[in-house]
């Protein structure tokens, strides 16, 4: 790979030996952060702003995060119009991005998505060949020295020819600049259940895999699209398959399969011994909150071995909201598990809160009911102040999801109060839930908890 100089192989090298002769063997402080780490913008759904690009740049810098991947799903000329150039005022935009990047020690990454439309064969393909060429010549002019080109989310599977295509490109623009890092690629069959079938490799994988050159580097999801962690073990039977160390491109903290709900949770449940050679993390459309799972996975790629993700969500939560941080702790606790029919990550929402309720539900008495409705306060003041204080930004990207949660408090408490026997409580208590229900299923949060919650008073109330 050329993501470490022989120089520092050799440095790691000659640290890893004296840490043996001093040791006995390889502490585990010692573990070496993936070459390449950082951000790929990869999401479908309304692209960051140039604000936004340029603060994840620098925060980046600040988190030792060393690349950015520009491939916005919804920037038409990244997809639909690859072939088309910038026009003028994009192209000062990117301009700024990539001028920024240098600033901050971060490697940009132009990425192009062709396979919709990208043809393999006769005229039109050799056409197809120098666009591309074209585009990336116009950004190397500009000071791109990182290219990816994504055959993604595409019904074309003729991963011969992809990898063909990609070879060429490799020996006839990558190659012939040696100041060019490695092309990066993600396939069509791009999460390990969906490359073989019954234990067998499927054909496309086995074509793709065995054309492509080995510089290239191929990053996959995992197990899955989003898949509810990586082990050492499965990781290892992706790299089996393909015959090389795949790259990570890691599904979280995206939100754009579940844009109703935040997702605020740490990165966690990640290969701890994997010699990966880059990950990068998918963020969500909301740029600022993106931040706090994204310090952490920062925390991972750092030193994978000694990462915890508690520890780390913690330390970004005190780190971007001062303050705040308690009541942010409250609000992000509440917003992490991120689930759909073929989707499931990140930690479970409030589950010291659900404890709570389960011990009310087991236990109905008038101490665990007192203890439950201090805890919902508790909450809903942290939610209110939130409300109050979060920077502007902040509060944009996080608003609907504050108010919605402060209307399941509301509805809890008021049920708990019927359920204590307070009839007088029982229209507000109606009201509530209505409200609720009015602003879903658009806005959600704390689903399997406060949300729950409501549903289970409502049962008990018809019993």
């Amino acid at each position: 790979m050329k993501f470490l100089t022989v120089k520092w192989k050799w440095v790691l090298g000659l640290a890893a030996m004296l840490a043996v002769a001093v040791y006995g063997s390889m502490p585990a402080f010692s573990a070496p952060a993936i070459p390449l780490r950082g951000v790929v913008e990869g999401f479908y759904g309304t692209p960051w702003s140039q604000a936004d690009r340029l603060s994840m740049l620098q925060f980046c810098h600040d988190h030792k995060l060393n690349a950015y991947i520009y491939a916005p799903k919804d920037d038409a000329y990244h997809r639909a119009k690859w072939r088309e150039m910038y026009p003028a005022d994009k192209m000062a935009e990117l301009q700024a991005l990539i001028d920024e990047s240098k600033k901050q020690q971060v490697k940009f990454i132009f990425a192009i998505s062709p396979g919709l439309d990208i043809h393999f064969s006769g005229q039109e393909a050799e056409q197809d060949k120098q666009a591309m060429l074209r585009k990336l010549t116009a950004m190397y002019d500009m000071g791109v020295r990182d290219f990816a080109i994504f055959f993604d989310d595409i019904k074309n599977k003729d991963g011969k020819s992809q990898a063909e295509f990609l070879n060429w490109i490799n020996a006839n623009f990558i190659t012939k600049h040696k100041d060019i890092s490695p092309l990066i690629t993600v396939p069509t069959e791009y999460y390990r259940l969906d490359m073989e079938s019954e234990g067998t490799i499927k054909e496309y994988t086995r074509n793709f895999s065995t054309t492509l050159d080995k510089n290239i580097l191929v990053l996959y999801t995992g197990d899955k699209v989003v898949p509810d962690g990586l082990t050492d073990e499965e990781y290892a039977k992706a790299n089996a398959l393909y015959g090389r160390q795949l790259g990570v491109w890691w599904n979280y903290p995206v939100s754009d399969y579940l844009e109703a709900k935040l997702a605020l949770g740490p990165v966690e449940k990640l290969p701890v011994k994997a010699n990966m050679p880059a990950i990068f993390f998918n963020p969500m459309k909301h740029a600022e909150l993106s931040k706090i799972s994204l310090a952490t996975g920062a925390d991972y790629a750092a030193n994978p071995a000694q990462y915890d993700a508690d520890k780390s969500w913690h330390k970004a939560l005190k780190e971007q909201f001062g303050k705040l941080t308690a009541d942010m702790e409250i609000f992000a606790d509440h917003s992490q598990h991120m689930v759909v029919s073929w989707a499931v990550i990140g930690p479970e929402d409030g589950a010291a809160l659900r404890q709570l309720m389960d011990a009310y539900w087991q236990n109905p008495t008038d101490s665990n009911r007192e203890k439950l409705l201090a805890d919902l306060s508790k909450i809903d003041k942290s939610i209110l102040t939130l409300h109050k204080e979060l920077p502007p930004k902040v509060l944009k990207e996080c608003q609907p999801q504050l108010e919605q949660f402060h209307r399941i408090l509301q509805a809890d408490k008021l049920g708990l109060q019927v359920l204590a026997g307070d009839q007088s409580k029982q229209a507000a208590f109606q009201q509530a839930v209505k409200e609720v229900k009015a602003h879903e299923p658009k806005v959600l949060i704390s689903e399997k908890t406060a949300r729950a919650f409501i549903d289970e008073l409502q049962q008990h109330m018809e019993k």
